[in-house]
């Protein structure tokens, strides 16, 4: 195996850590133009449960957390991306030959844990580097990167659809998960070298876990990261649904959800700017504020006008609210992990695992109550942002702002 020494520049580390993390991205994003032609070759008798391709997939990537953190602290970043990388690559041909829809939730599950190494190791390699706001802003460059990829990947799902169908987009998530690992494999350094890492042991490891667990700043705003990621998942679920059924935009699908991704991307780039200046927790109040108050609103007009039910006003909507999400994400992570500096890969693992298993059990019923319109998603985003807000109240006036 290939051992580098020489760290990457700035500009290429930020790339190959979104590249790490554009694969949990592409493998959710790309197969939404595929999900009619999915659920008819499937056999599924209830259309909203292809959702659970989505859901569950995020399920195995929180889980898989638990075992990638750990490997990361104790025998070192570089293993727990490669390793789970090669995972990742298994499930994605079991995916791709699934002959049932059990077969193919079996596939999603074990893409799901695989990719939680390179998510997990990735965190583990930015904290490892950088602190503080300085770690809020190079996750910021990281993000903005990152987001490229949801709004370019519909559009290559559909490229594939054209050539083939949709077994060959596991292909492309085959093909991706190759050069990120020969690109890991040849370029990146060990950050976790033997002489850093403590010697595996169970004592050690539950020494870690409670580390975490008894952390009040990190559970807070683990807390917080479901609230801000559980209504992003039950829209990634139904985006399909919204748009081709509800506003029947038919092949310019790809192009609605492009603009609300990139719209997330300039927000990492303006939280990038700003986030030194103002600080990560004044940015995510104000962000889950603004959410809240936009959503409640959208909720009211629909009661009482249906037709605000209608795809300028969700483009509106979703481009506002999206743009408050993208303040959000990075910033609540860089926060949780911010006092986790000695057991960063367990603390990215535990942070990761609670947060999307939490945002996984309030996506998948937001997203299953959908049953032709919009007020579920939308109702959703308000809820769980307000419920976001009162946990960074919870934080308290004496926890310091990074």
């Amino acid at each position: 195996m290939f051992n580098p020494k020489k760290p990457l520049k700035r500009t290429e580390f930020i790339v190959l850590v979104a590249t790490l993390s554009c694969l949990m991205a592409l493998s959710t994003d790309a197969m939404l133009p595929a999900f009619p032609q999915m659920a008819a070759d499937l056999g599924l008798s209830e259309y909203n449960y292809i959702q659970l391709t989505i859901s569950l997939f995020m399920l195995g990537a929180g889980f898989g957390q638990l075992f990638f953190g750990p490997l990361a602290d104790f025998a070192g970043r570089r293993v727990a991306i490669l390793s789970g990388i090669v995972i990742f690559i298994l499930g994605s041909l079991v995916s791709a030959f699934s002959t049932s829809f059990e077969m193919m939730i079996l596939g999603r599950v074990i893409m799901g844990i695989g990719v939680a190494g390179p998510r997990t190791g990735s965190i583990a390699l930015v904290r490892d580097q950088f602190s503080g706001r300085e770690m809020a802003q190079v996750m910021s460059f990281v993000m903005m990167v990152f987001i490229l990829v949801p709004a370019a990947a519909p559009a290559l799902g559909q490229v594939v659809l054209l050539v083939s169908n949709w077994r060959g987009i596991f292909g492309l998530f085959i093909a991706v998960a190759i050069i990120a690992f020969f690109w890991m494999a040849i370029r990146q350094p060990e950050t976790n070298t033997a002489e850093m890492r403590e010697k595996f042991s169970w004592r050690g490891l539950a020494r870690s876990v409670k580390t975490v667990l008894s952390n009040r700043q990190t559970m807070i705003f683990s807390a917080a990261a479901a609230c801000s990621f559980g209504g992003f998942i039950a829209f990634l679920g139904t985006s399909q649904q919204i748009f081709v059924d509800i506003f029947e935009v038919g092949e310019a699908f790809p192009a609605y959800f492009a603009a609300l991704a990139l719209v997330m991307g300039g927000s990492a780039l303006v939280n990038a700017r700003i986030v030194i200046k103002v600080g990560m927790r004044r940015i995510v109040k104000t962000a889950f504020i603004a959410v809240t108050i936009l959503s409640s609103l959208y909720v009211l007009i629909l009661l009482i006008m249906p037709t605000a039910e209608n795809l300028f006003a969700f483009m509106v909507w979703g481009m506002l609210v999206f743009f408050a999400t993208g303040l959000l994400f990075g910033n609540i992570n860089a926060l949780a992990m911010e006092p986790m500096s000695k057991v960063a890969g367990v603390a990215a693992a535990l942070i990761g695992a609670i947060s999307t298993s939490l945002a996984v059990a309030v996506g998948i019923p937001i997203g299953q109550l959908y049953d032709g319109n919009i007020l579920p998603i939308v109702a959703g985003f308000a809820v769980f942002s307000a419920l976001g807000y009162l946990l960074m109240k919870l934080a308290g006036p004496a926890m310091p702002d990074p």
